[in-house]
């Protein structure tokens, strides 16, 4: 297998002149449903913000708020899917590359749906990161390129073992996907431990994983949301199994993803082909050179900051964040709390785009910048 090859832009101005096309996978758009179940978990490290839930919930009847409750609460990523492909599209223009976008929500794939209805969405491949759980961690697979006959059914089966639904399991899906043309199957973020199951556990779930369905896993993912460090891990992982490497942005916000694959394609089919064959060119950007801290912080920025011309009328942030009641009900923050926004909440939202302000920029590099030294 030819060993894949990671560059750095900001290192080799010239990296991507041997290349004829730029391929960004693993972007979000406000399809996209970001749970709040993690935050019981953060609670319990920060009092402060417990207290700060406890008021809030007190100050409009609610005397507590159980674990289940976060399960059934989310917000969304700002951007449409026709602005999220924009996005990126533009992005990889300017490197001078023609440009291949998937677009992957978590456990749904009407972005792609919705694009394919418009000229410039018509060649975009259908795509989903599904949110797979195993034992007590979940992984993340991105799932590019669904065959479009049969796209709804998958994602039929997909979403039943996101559920748990008894006598479902994730291996056959896994493995039918995995022997049709032209799909690509990437673990997504695979040493993140997002579940919260503890490292030492999610590690032995890694491997348990890959040991049992390494062959219908096409590549391991460098994941522009992560750290170096981590990546570097990946990469060593990928290179002890055997297996390739790609890019996953892992875009939440408004700003384009830091990492993409670069590729002489001429479509996402051979592209995936290429993949799957073992070669691959991962590019990090310069945006990925910014601390961590900065651009996840950025990233929070735009997730809470007003959009008066948002594409579906959810303009303040209480408008995109969602609650499913126990009879299925599903109602916004707005919708639920009406006039009577948290008030405390605001203001520490207004603190914070105050100093997301560009004039503030600076300050704020300082005040976040990291040690770890990038390549």
């Amino acid at each position: 297998m030819k060993r894949p090859r990671v560059s750095f832009l900001w290192k080799d101005p010239g990296a991507c002149r041997s290349f004829r096309t730029a391929v960004s996978l693993h972007g979000h758009t406000l399809h996209s449903r970001e749970y709040f179940d993690f935050i019981p978990r953060y609670q319990e490290r920060m009092p402060a913000l417990a207290w700060l839930i406890r008021r809030e919930a007190k100050r409009h009847g609610v005397a507590e708020l159980s674990a289940k409750a976060f399960q059934r609460a989310w917000w969304t990523p700002p951007l449409s899917a026709r602005e999220a492909l924009r996005l990126e599209s533009s992005q990889l223009a300017r490197l001078g590359c023609e440009g291949i976008v998937s677009l992957t929500d978590h456990d749904n794939i009407q972005a792609a749906s919705e694009l394919q209805l418009l000229e410039e969405g018509r060649s975009l491949p259908i795509s989903v990161e599904w949110t797979v759980p195993f034992r007590r961690s979940s992984f993340h697979f991105g799932i590019h390129d669904l065959p479009p006959l049969s796209a709804s059914r998958f994602m039929r089966e997909m979403q039943a073992v996101t559920r748990g639904e008894p006598g479902t399991s994730f291996r056959p899906v896994l493995r039918e996907l995995a022997r049709r043309p032209g799909v690509l199957i990437v673990l997504n973020h695979p040493l993140w431990d997002e579940s919260g199951a503890g490292s030492g556990l999610h590690a032995g779930n890694l491997r348990e994983i890959l040991q049992q369905c390494g062959g219908d896993i096409h590549a391991l993912e460098l994941n522009g949301d992560r750290s170096w460090a981590e990546n570097r891990e990946v990469i060593a992982l990928a290179e002890s199994k055997g297996m390739p490497i790609v890019s996953g942005g892992d875009r939440h916000g408004c700003d384009a993803n830091p990492v993409v694959n670069l590729t002489n394609a001429t479509g996402f089919a051979e592209f995936a082909d290429q993949i799957r064959q073992g070669a691959g060119e991962v590019l990090f950007l310069p945006r990925y050179r910014e601390s961590r801290k900065l651009r996840l912080f950025e990233t929070g920025c735009q997730v809470i900051r007003d959009y008066p011309e948002h594409s579906l009328g959810w303009t303040s942030w209480s408008d995109r964040v969602f609650y499913a009641a126990e009879d299925g009900t599903v109602r916004s923050l707005t919708g639920i709390l009406g006039v009577r926004q948290p008030g405390t909440l605001n203001r520490i939202f207004r603190f914070i785009r105050l100093l997301g302000t560009e004039q503030m920029r600076p300050a704020l590099r300082l005040a976040l910048a990291e040690k770890e030294i990038l390549p």
